[in-house]
């Protein structure tokens, strides 16, 4: 299931988010420049590697990403999902939300393999924690969602609950499953996306801003 857009406009510009967006893409720009070596080593120096774990690279492994293809797939369910977490939470709250939740995403994978020489590198755990916010924040929104039914590609509306719940099931089970073993070594980080998941459900309605309270003549 590809997402395109929810149905929940934004109240405000998510400025916070944009620049988060555009601080991802031009950091891959820089990968690429870098090209071949160079460029292996640089994500060596700044991907979160489970063995050598640094709490610096907590934060600047999740703007890294290892292909055209991942970075512009985060970007995609951040640019839906992040505008309203952003709204709700307001742009500096937002910001200091995003980034503990990539740091928790961070520091659940690395618990799940500490043995690991490979390195961590992606905003998706950053994300998790966007959406599991999402999930609570809006549980009336849609997601317009591109689903490949037999041979034919659909678009149809999926309720935003039921389509964040299908996938973190999904990060939960092939979490489980690469428990104890290689699967999903070097691929896709489950685990930090799991634990990006809960760190937003946490971590979301503990920073919304609330309304002020009546007062009362």
């Amino acid at each position: 299931m590809i997402p395109l857009r929810d149905t929940i406009p934004s109240g405000r510009v998510p400025v916070v988010n944009y620049a988060i967006i555009a601080g991802n893409l031009l950091v891959f720009g820089y990968e690429v420049s870098l090209g071949g070596r160079q460029a292996d080593a640089f994500i060596m120096r700044w991907g979160l590697v489970p063995r050598h774990f640094a709490l610096a690279n907590l934060l600047t492994s999740m703007f890294l990403h290892g292909s055209w293809l991942h970075v512009l797939g985060n970007m995609l369910y951040l640019y839906i999902f992040g505008d309203n977490v952003e709204d709700r939470l307001g742009h500096l709250r937002y910001l200091l939300f995003y980034l503990l939740c990539g740091c928790a995403a961070g520091g659940a994978q690395a618990l799940s393999g500490p043995d690991s020489n490979l390195p961590m590198v992606g905003a998706s755990g950053a994300i998790a924690g966007v959406s599991g916010a999402y999930f609570l924040f809006f549980p009336g929104a849609r997601v317009v969602t591109l689903v490949p039914i037999f041979f034919f590609l659909q678009v149809i509306e999926i309720p935003a609950v039921v389509f964040l719940l299908i996938w973190f099931l999904g990060q939960l089970m092939l979490g489980l499953a690469a428990l104890g073993s290689h699967a999903g070594a070097g691929g896709v980080a489950f685990w930090a996306h799991v634990g990006g998941f809960v760190a937003g459900m946490v971590l979301g309605p503990t920073l919304r801003v609330r309304p002020p309270a009546p007062r009362w003549a």
